[in-house]
């Protein structure tokens, strides 16, 4: 397939990072993409960036989508429900794609702490934001594509196996979306509807060049501060996999895995916005691992 046109699509996260580029590549394949998050131009939510899903929304239809923002705190079983009412009595029961990439971890995560050390409570939000939500959006978006026996439901996550990532709760969460992949395909396989999960590499994400104080112009200085930012990826690499995968005709034969940016860059023959084709899972077994 060339085109997305006439497909509805939910990008849950879709304020920044990751879920905004992917947002905007579905738009550039002319689907409507729902965009939500919890930040609009009129409230922020605990993360305080400037970055509002309006603007998200905005930018999917420049590129030649149909943005759609609705504010949708996913923690909250309520908010979820009423969203996915509204997005069945717009699109006449129609959901094509499903991307969960809720996260805001970033500020929850006390890096260097172990279990005993880390807070309890910040690391048990961590897990409602980063899991709860996708369970409960899942829970009740699945049922739109079961009556149409067809859909792509897509984990993003952060690396491709169930090795410890250095934190506890990052690493459970993390895992936790791959193995929510591969539940969703097997619970489903008598349908068709394709599950899986998708990891950038090191995502130079709007958050990472302000922590590193750098921006996409000059990126690079920020390996003085974190060398392994050297082989980063922006997030729009993310976001053309995914379209990628939403526009393969066959994308069923991943059902159930657990896909990366470099190996889909190999399988699609796609580059980074700055024509660059960056390949995290060689880079990280020669310099990191």
């Amino acid at each position: 397939m060339t085109t997305l046109k006439n497909k509805v699509a939910i990008v849950a996260g879709a304020t920044r990072g990751a879920g905004r580029a992917i947002a905007i590549k579905l738009g550039e394949a002319e689907a409507t993409v729902y965009v939500t998050g919890r930040t609009t131009r009129q409230q922020s939510s605990p993360m305080l960036r400037s970055e509002t899903i309006e603007e998200t929304a905005e930018l999917v239809s420049k590129a030649g989508g149909h943005g759609i923002p609705i504010q949708v705190d996913h923690t909250d079983e309520s908010q979820v429900k009423q969203f996915i009412e509204k997005v069945n009595q717009d699109q006449n029961g129609q959901l094509d794609i499903l991307v969960n990439d809720i996260w805001g971890g970033d500020p929850l995560t006390e890096w260097g702490k172990d279990i005993g050390e880390h807070s309890l409570d910040m690391g048990l939000q961590l897990h409602k934001q980063a899991v709860l939500s996708h369970i409960i959006t899942s829970h009740h978006a699945v049922p739109l594509m079961k009556k149409n026996n067809t859909g792509l439901i897509i984990e993003i996550t952060d690396g491709t196996d169930n090795q410890y990532r250095g934190n506890f709760y990052y690493s459970l969460a993390k895992i936790s979306n791959i193995h929510m992949a591969y539940a969703i395909a097997e619970d489903l396989k008598e349908y068709n509807i394709t599950s899986l999960a998708l990891t950038p590499g090191f995502l130079r994400s709007e958050y990472m060049l302000d922590l590193f104080g750098v921006t996409e112009d000059n990126w690079k200085e920020g390996a003085k501060v974190e060398k392994h930012f050297i082989a980063s990826e922006t997030p729009f690499y993310i976001g053309e996999a995914l379209k990628q995968l939403a526009l393969d005709p066959d994308v069923r034969r991943f059902n159930g895995e657990t896909l990366s940016t470099w190996g889909l860059s190999e399988v699609y023959d796609f580059k980074d916005s700055d024509g660059t084709q960056p390949h995290w899972g060689n880079y990280y077994e020669k310099y990191v691992k």
